[in-house]
C-alpha cells in the first residue's frame, strides 16, 4: 500500500481512535443508499470493523467507481467483526416518508448486526458506540451514539458501511433491471436522471417507483 493511501486511512480513522483511546472495545458504523432515487428501496448497512482493519481503498462510496465497491464489498464482508443490513421497500417509503424509512432501516440494520455477532460468537453482544452519517433521533437499540456530518468521507467505520448499503442497493436494482428493462435501473439505479424521467413519461410507472417521488413527473 502506497504511503500516501496509508495516511488517508490514518485520517479517516482519527474519529475512531480517539475513541479507543477514551477506552470503548468495539465502535459500528451506519450509512445508507437510495435515499434520493425514483425507484428501489432505501438500504441501511451496520459494520464493525476491527480496531486494526486497513483496507485500501475504502472511502465515501461516491468516490469510488463501481467496479472498485464491488471489490470492497467483499473484503470489507470478510474483515468485519460483524454487519448487517436493512432494506426499506418503496411501497413502505412511500407510507411513512423517506426520513423515517431511513431511520426504520438503521434500527433493522443494528439488530441484524447484533444477531451476527451473536452467530459469530466473538464475546460481546453489542459495539461501545455507533457513529452514525448525520442522522439525529434514531432507535440503536439501547447503543450510545455520535452522528457526524458528512461521516462517510470521515469515518473509516462509516465509509465501510457506506460501501455496503451502495452495493447491496445496485445489486437489488440490477435485479431489478432484469424484470423492468425498459427503465435503465441497471444503468442509473433508479435516481431521477433525463433518461429515466423520459422512460416514466413513455411507460408510466412500475411497482418499483415510489409514488411520492415521481408526482412531479406524472
Amino acid at each position: 500500500m502506497k504511503e500516501k493511501e496509508v495516511e488517508r486511512l490514518k485520517e479517516i480513522k482519527k474519529i475512531e481512535e480517539e475513541i479507543y483511546l477514551k477506552g470503548a472495545g468495539s465502535i459500528a458504523g451506519i450509512d445508507e443508499a437510495g435515499r434520493g432515487p425514483l425507484a428501489g428501496p432505501v438500504v441501511v448497512a451496520c459494520v464493525v470493523m476491527p480496531r486494526d482493519s486497513m483496507i485500501e481503498g475504502v472511502n465515501d462510496s461516491k468516490k469510488v467507481s463501481e467496479k472498485k465497491r464491488e471489490k470492497l464489498y467483499d473484503e470489507i464482508i470478510n474483515e468485519a467483526i460483524a454487519y448487517g443490513v436493512g432494506i426499506i421497500s418503496q411501497d413502505r417509503i412511500d407510507n411513512i416518508n423517506i426520513l423515517n424509512a431511513t431511520k426504520e432501516g438503521l434500527t433493522t440494520a443494528i439488530k441484524e448486526m447484533e444477531k451476527d455477532l451473536k452467530e459469530k460468537n466473538r464475546g460481546f453482544e453489542k459495539p461501545d458506540i455507533i457513529l452514525v452519517d448525520a442522522l439525529t433521533k434514531i432507535d440503536t437499540n439501547h447503543i450510545p451514539y455520535e452522528s457526524i456530518i458528512k461521516g462517510d468521507s470521515k469515518s473509516y467505520s462509516i465509509a465501510a458501511a457506506s460501501i455496503i448499503a451502495k452495493v447491496t442497493r445496485d445489486r437489488i436494482m440490477r435485479q431489478w433491471d432484469e424484470v423492468y428493462p425498459v427503465y435503465g435501473f441497471a444503468k442509473h439505479k433508479g435516481y431521477g436522471t433525463a433518461a429515466h424521467i423520459q422512460a416514466i413519461k413513455e411507460y408510466g410507472l412500475c411497482p418499483l417507483h415510489r409514488r411520492s417521488f415521481v408526482k412531479n413527473f406524472i
